[in-house]
């Protein structure tokens, strides 16, 4: 059997077939570095009462519990759809009521919104599968209808904390949106939404990094090889904690940090360099 090491086949593989398979293909993607200024954070009500007394508040972590996608396509430009992106972030925070004291963890939930218009071909027509769910079981058809539109796909790391602040609530409606449930119960409850103007809430600065492909399933004209047989073998066994420990790489850059040129110049700087010479 051929070796198809790292996608690519070997030296001396011969075509045996043209397969025809149907896959997602990636029809159009952008990638977007988007700094988010001040979102308001919304917490639980005993977190809330919390903020009344805080003095001061410190960013922990953050990180992308969902993102809600809907894709339309645009009227005025055929071919083209309208990716809206709804983010829901969850967000750690240590809440500080006096000074030098010990701080209190809480938990909040901020949202950010944005749109992408992406190229995802023409298609009109309804697919039908024998393919069907447990809760389609009931039903009369003995097929399940689809259609081709394109599906939008997301990639997110957790984003970056950058700051977070004390302040009052100037538009009680600012950043107001129906969180859902499941995001909620993230945090143990529902979060309060109707406050007041004046009253504390903390807004935070994150860093997003992202990447959004739209894709549609079509057939597609591909060489084959030969089958993809495995050749490592599962390992099931259990080193000692001290022989795992003796197979860790040790930690050079830890100990010593790269410069920037090093980074930049792969590894060595002119200095250094010379130096050699």
């Amino acid at each position: 059997m051929a070796d198809l090491r790292n996608g690519c086949p070997p030296e001396n593989a011969t075509f045996k077939e043209a397969v025809c398979v149907d896959a997602g293909r990636v029809y159009d993607s952008c990638c977007d570095r988007d700094c988010l200024e001040d979102l308001r954070c919304f917490f639980l009500p005993e977190d809330q009462a919390l903020l009344c007394n805080a003095i001061s508040v410190r960013l922990r972590s953050a990180e992308v519990l969902n993102v809600f996608i809907d894709v339309e396509p645009v009227n005025f430009n055929k071919g083209y759809f309208s990716c809206d992106l709804t983010f829901f972030f969850l967000l750690s925070f240590d809440i500080y009521t006096a000074p030098h004291s010990c701080p209190q963890c809480i938990k909040g939930i901020s949202s950010f919104s944005k749109k992408a218009i992406l190229y995802g071909s023409d298609g009109n027509v309804k697919i039908f599968t024998s393919q069907t769910t447990a809760e389609e079981c009931g039903c009369d058809s003995l097929t399940r209808r689809t259609s081709n539109m394109p599906k939008c796909v997301v990639q997110a790391v957790d984003p970056v904390p950058l700051s977070a602040r004390l302040g009052e609530i100037h538009d009680c409606y600012e950043n107001v949106r129906c969180i859902p449930k499941s995001v909620c119960d993230c945090i143990g409850g529902n979060v309060v939404t109707n406050l007041h103007n004046g009253d504390p809430t903390v807004y935070v600065t994150l860093g997003l990094f992202t990447i959004v492909q739209l894709i549609r399933n079509v057939q597609m004209l591909i060489p084959v090889y030969d089958f993809c047989i495995p050749e490592k073998q599962c390992d099931c066994s259990t080193d000692q904690p001290c022989e795992a420990f003796r197979k860790i790489k040790f930690p050079t850059d830890d100990f010593f940090p790269p410069r920037p040129c090093d980074i930049q110049n792969g590894g060595c700087c002119s200095g250094c360099a010379q130096e050699d010479e």
